[in-house]
C-alpha cells in the first residue's frame, strides 16, 4: 500500500465553541475565524504526530505556503462546531492537509478548507525532504483503528 492511498481518514478532531466575539456585523462567524479554527486543528493534529516535538528538537518544520476554505453555510451563536483534520498528500518537502468544519447541533457541514504546508529548516529559511520519521508517524496516525 503507498502512503497516499492511506491518507485522508480524518484522525484529529476538536470542538470549539463560537464566541459572541467571533462574530461580524451580519451577525454570522466572520469568514477569518474559520482559518483560526482550521489552524487550531492544524496544530491538535502536529502535536498528535510529533511535528511540533521535532521542530523544537531540529529547528525544523512546517510553514504554510497555501490557504484555501470554501464557505458552505453561515455558522450563528450559539453553537458549537467540530473540526477535523487530515493529511491528505504528503510530498518530498510539502504535505496538503484538509479540514471540514461541521456544526454539532444539526451536524451540518458548514466548510471544507484546504492548506499546503512546506517542511523547512528554521535556521536557513529552506525547504528541505520531509524526515521519514515525521511521514511514518503521519501514515501511522491516519491509519489508527
Amino acid at each position: 500500500m503507498s502512503s497516499e492511498s492511506s491518507l485522508r481518514n480524518w484522525p484529529i478532531s476538536c470542538e470549539i465553541e463560537v464566541q459572541w466575539g467571533d462574530l461580524d456585523s451580519m451577525n454570522h462567524v466572520n469568514h477569518t475565524v474559520f482559518l483560526r479554527w482550521m489552524e487550531n486543528a492544524r496544530m491538535h493534529y502536529f502535536n498528535s504526530c510529533g511535528m511540533m516535538d521535532y521542530l523544537e528538537s531540529e529547528k525544523k518544520g512546517p510553514i504554510l505556503a497555501r490557504i484555501e476554505a470554501n464557505y458552505l453555510f453561515p455558522v450563528n451563536f450559539p453553537e458549537k462546531v467540530s473540526v477535523s483534520s487530515t493529511v491528505s498528500r504528503i510530498g518530498n518537502t510539502s504535505f496538503d492537509m484538509e479540514y471540514e468544519i461541521i456544526t454539532l447541533s444539526n451536524m451540518q457541514k458548514v466548510a471544507v478548507g484546504k492548506v499546503i504546508g512546506v517542511f523547512v529548516n528554521y535556521k536557513n529559511g529552506k525547504s528541505e525532504k520531509i524526515p521519514q520519521e515525521i511521514i511514518s508517524k503521519i501514515i501511522n496516525l491516519e491509519t489508527r483503528d
